[in-house]
C-alpha cells in the first residue's frame, strides 16, 4: 500500500514540476515578444536557469508545507484543490520577491502574470489527465488491490472504512478473518483465524493487513507466520494505534525498531532555531515599532480607570512543567480573588464583576495579553503555541483531561490554534477544555513556519474585530 502511494505521489511530483518549466519557458517566450526581444527558445541563459531552479525548489517547498504530496492521506477533491491553490498563491508571492531583486526588463509583472495562468491552466489539465487515467485503469481492472483483513475489533472496522473511502486509490476490502466477527462486518466475514490458510490458498487477495487488539501478540505470530507462506505483502496496524497521534514516525535504534507515540516537528533543533529566531525578531520589532508609545498609553488609561498597578503577574506552566510567571496588562480590580470559597481556580466568565470596564476593552481586543512579549524575549514563550494555563487549573484538570500535559512539550504561545478557533475564554465546561487541548495537540503534531505565520494573521483580525469568546 505504502510503495504504490509513494508511485502515485513522485509521478503527482514528477509532473507538477514538468509544468512549472513548460509555464515558464512559454511566459519567458512570450514576455521576451512583449519586451521586443528576440527569444533565445529552446536555449536560456545561465541565470534564467538557475531562475527557473528557483521556482522548482520554491514549488517542492512549498508542496511540502501544504502537505500537497504528503503521505497515505485520504483526501478529498476540493482539499486536494485547495492546497494546490494555497501553493500556486505562495508562488506568486515568492515569485514578486525574487524578481523584485532580478530586475529585469523581459521578467516583469507581465512574466508573472502569463506564468501563473498558464502554470494554473496546465497543472489542472495535467491533474485532470492523471486522475482520469487512475481512474480508466481501476475501470479496467488495473491497478486494483484486494486487501484482506485480520481483525474483530472496532478498529478493524474502521480500518475497512478508511480503505473504502479512498477507493480512487485502487483497494477493495475482500473481506475479514475473524474468531469473534464484528456486527459492522456483515457479509465480509470470511472465516477464523484456524481457516486462514485456506482462504489464501483460494486466491484473489493482493494484500494482508493484521489489525488485532492489544494483548493478541500470540496470535499474530500465527497469522504472520500463516501469511508468509504466500507471495503477498503483510501489513501490520499497531495495536496501540489509540495512544498515538495523527502522525507516526518510525525510526531504528541499532537493531530496534522504534515507533513515535506522537511526533513533535519542534523536537528537531534547526526548527526551534527558526522559531526561536522569528519570535526574537518580531518581538523587537514590536517593543520599537508599536509598544514604545502603545503600552504608556495603556497603563496611563489603566491607572485612571482604577485603582492598582499596571501590570498583573500571574504563575503559569510552561514548556515541561516548568513554572513561568506569565505578564498580563491588570484587566480586574486590584485584589480580586483567583478561587472560590472551595479552593476552586475561578475562571473569567462573561460578566464577570472582577473585570474593570477599561479591562473589559483590554480583553476583547486580547491588548491585555500584550506584556506577555516580555515572556517571549525572556525565552519563557512564543509568539504562537498553547496557551498558558494558571498552576491552580493545571493541577486541578491535569489528571481528568486526557493528553493535557502535552501541551506542555513546547513553549506556550500568546496565541494558539485552539484560539483562534473560537476556544478562547471560559474552559470550565470539560468538553470544551477537552477540544482545546485536542486543538493544541494537533498545532504540536502539525507546526511549521506557516502555519505560524496564519496563526498570527488570524490573531491580528481577530484583535481589530473584537473577540466575542473574550470574557
Amino acid at each position: 500500500m505504502l510503495s504504490r502511494n509513494k508511485t502515485r505521489k513522485y509521478l503527482m511530483n514528477f509532473g507538477d514540476l514538468l509544468m512549472v518549466a513548460l509555464s515558464f519557458l512559454a511566459a519567458a517566450i512570450l514576455a521576451k515578444h512583449h519586451a521586443g526581444m528576440a527569444p533565445a527558445f529552446p536555449g536560456l541563459e545561465g541565470w534564467e536557469l538557475l531562475l527557473m531552479l528557483y521556482f522548482f525548489v520554491s514549488w517542492n517547498a512549498g508542496a511540502r508545507a501544504f502537505e500537497l504530496y504528503g503521505g497515505f492521506n485520504i483526501r478529498s477533491s476540493l482539499s486536494e484543490a485547495t492546497a494546490l491553490g494555497q501553493n500556486i498563491i505562495l508562488q506568486a508571492v515568492l515569485g514578486v520577491f525574487v524578481l523584485f531583486l532580478v530586475k529585469s526588463v523581459a521578467y516583469s509583472r507581465f512574466f508573472l502574470f502569463v506564468y501563473y495562468v498558464i502554470l494554473l491552466v496546465t497543472l489542472c489539465l495535467w491533474r485532470l489527465l492523471a486522475g482520469s487515467f487512475f481512474a480508466w485503469r481501476q475501470r479496467n481492472g488495473h491497478n486494483l488491490s484486494q486487501v484482506l483483513i485480520i481483525g474483530h475489533g472496532p478498529q478493524a472496522v474502521s480500518f475497512a472504512e478508511t480503505v473504502n473511502a479512498g477507493r480512487r486509490l485502487g483497494y477493495r476490502v475482500k473481506g475479514f478473518v475473524a474468531d469473534t466477527p464484528h456486527p459492522g462486518m456483515g457479509d465480509l466475514h470470511l472465516g477464523r483465524i484456524d481457516g486462514l490458510a485456506a482462504i489464501l490458498e483460494a486466491g484473489g487477495i493482493d494484500e494482508v493487513v493484521i489489525v488485532l487488539p492489544a494483548g493478541s501478540g500470540g496470535c499474530a505470530d500465527r497469522v504472520i507466520a500463516t501469511c508468509e507462506r504466500y507471495p503477498m505483502p503483510v501489513r501490520v496496524v499497531p495495536e496501540y494505534l489509540g495512544f498515538m497521534g495523527g502522525r507516526l514516525r518510525i525510526s531504528r535504534f541499532g537493531p530496534f525498531p522504534l515507533f513515535s507515540v506522537r511526533v513533535v516537528p519542534l523536537e528537531q533543533a534547526h526548527w526551534r532555531l527558526l522559531k526561536r529566531s522569528f519570535d526574537l525578531l518580531a518581538a523587537l520589532a514590536a517593543f520599537v515599532l508599536v509598544f514604545s508609545w502603545l503600552w504608556p498609553l495603556l497603563g496611563l488609561l489603566i491607572k485612571a480607570t482604577s485603582a492598582g498597578p499596571v501590570f498583573f503577574r500571574q504563575e503559569r506552566w510552561g514548556e515541561k512543567n516548568r513554572p513561568i510567571q506569565c505578564y498580563k496588562f491588570r484587566s480586574m480590580a486590584a485584589g480580586s480573588p483567583e478561587v472560590d470559597a472551595n479552593g476552586n481556580y475561578r475562571q473569567a466568565t462573561r460578566n464577570d464583576p472582577r473585570v474593570t470596564r477599561f479591562g473589559r476593552f483590554l480583553r476583547r481586543s486580547n491588548l491585555d495579553e500584550l506584556p506577555q512579549f516580555i515572556n517571549v524575549l525572556k525565552g519563557e514563550m512564543s509568539l504562537v503555541g498553547p496557551r498558558p494555563h494558571p498552576t491552580p487549573m493545571n493541577l486541578e484538570v491535569k489528571d481528568s483531561i486526557r493528553n493535557y500535559q502535552w501541551r506542555h512539550m513546547v513553549k506556550p504561545g500568546i496565541t494558539g490554534w485552539a484560539q483562534v478557533n473560537g476556544l478562547r475564554g471560559d474552559a470550565s465546561d470539560p468538553a470544551v477544555l477537552r477540544r482545546r487541548v485536542e486543538m493544541d495537540i494537533w498545532y504540536i503534531e502539525n507546526w511549521t513556519f506557516w502555519l505560524d505565520l496564519k496563526i498570527l494573521a488570524m490573531s491580528l483580525l481577530a484583535m481589530f474585530k473584537g473577540d466575542p469568546h473574550a470574557y
